[in-house]
């Protein structure tokens, strides 16, 4: 990406002054660093989904410290070689120097990198440590992976059930909206979504029934791999009530595309409803399993 950068700016600085080409570059990313979400993925968007959870919170934090240091090291480097290629080119240059070493600056090129890095790996270790650290969490959520639906299991609540994506077109949610009155979410509103209390620490733990898959919430700022044969763990808390969506996030065959994941964040006691809602319904079904055995 920089070397393509690099001779588009030597192409835009043959007659052009060097001022005119940092001011395209700066209304260049201007415009695009206001291209931002507001609520939700928009066109254009270039930002991350409002953060939900602590950990996401601090992803957020960590990206924003990271992004100038980089945007800076990009271009003072595109701008140095601007520099080199018009300051010593064989015009401006008729008689260049026969200089191969600098001990100074190949020292000053080696530590201000190495300074860089110690910095940005700070907070880069504490994020890391945060989001794999497994706090005392409060209950426990298994995702299994299918193809091409997930299956949840809630071990403290006894509840299993399969989770399908409802409308892979919007033909398909417009006549669903027409149907329920609700609106639905193309690609990404399923028949049975998780319900989890806000303000609670959960531990989910990721697996696969057939091939490998991975349980993906960007809001939640979780993303881990569901192996067949293996139990993998991560935490999020959710910060306030709404319904977000994730998706497989790991190829797993034709139908990848359309393996949603909606989490509804709901109050406690709205959570306790869903739980014996949920509860009565199963033992319902077992009840007419019985009657028809």
């Amino acid at each position: 990406m920089l070397i393509k950068l690099y001779f588009l700016l030597l192409y835009l600085c043959k007659g052009v002054n060097v001022k005119k080409v940092l001011l395209f570059l700066a209304c260049f990313f201007g415009f695009y660093s206001s291209v931002l979400a507001n609520g939700g993925p928009k066109p254009w968007q270039m930002d991350f989904r409002p953060a939900a959870t602590p950990t996401m919170e601090k992803v957020v934090a960590f990206h924003n410290f990271v992004n100038p240091i980089i945007i800076a090291i990009a271009v003072f480097v595109i701008v140095l070689m601007a520099y080199i290629a018009i300051r010593f080119s064989a015009k401006n240059n008729p008689k260049p120097s026969k200089t191969t070493h600098n001990t100074f600056l190949e020292i000053i090129w080696t530590v201000i990198p190495v300074l860089i890095l110690v910095v940005i790996s700070v907070p880069a270790f504490k994020l890391l440590y945060f989001s794999h650290s497994n706090p005392n969490t409060e209950m426990t959520i298994k995702a299994i992976g299918n193809q091409w639906y997930w299956s949840y299991e809630y071990p403290d609540h006894g509840i299993v059930f399969d989770s399908n994506m409802l409308c892979g077109t919007k033909e398909e949610c417009d006549a669903l909206t027409e149907e329920t009155g609700k609106k639905y979410v193309r690609l990404l509103d399923v028949d049975e979504p998780i319900v989890v209390p806000v303000n609670k620490k959960i531990k989910i733990i990721s697996t696969a029934s057939d091939v490998i898959h991975s349980f993906a919430v960007p809001s939640f700022g979780i993303k881990i791999d569901g192996v067949p044969g293996r139990a993998q763990d991560t935490w999020f808390e959710v910060n306030n009530e709404g319904t977000y969506y994730g998706q497989c996030s790991e190829l797993c065959g034709m139908l990848h595309g359309f393996m949603p994941i909606a989490v509804k964040a709901v109050s406690e006691s709205e959570f306790n409803t869903w739980v014996e809602a949920k509860k009565a319904a199963a033992s319902k079904d077992k009840e007419i399993e019985k009657a028809e055995f």
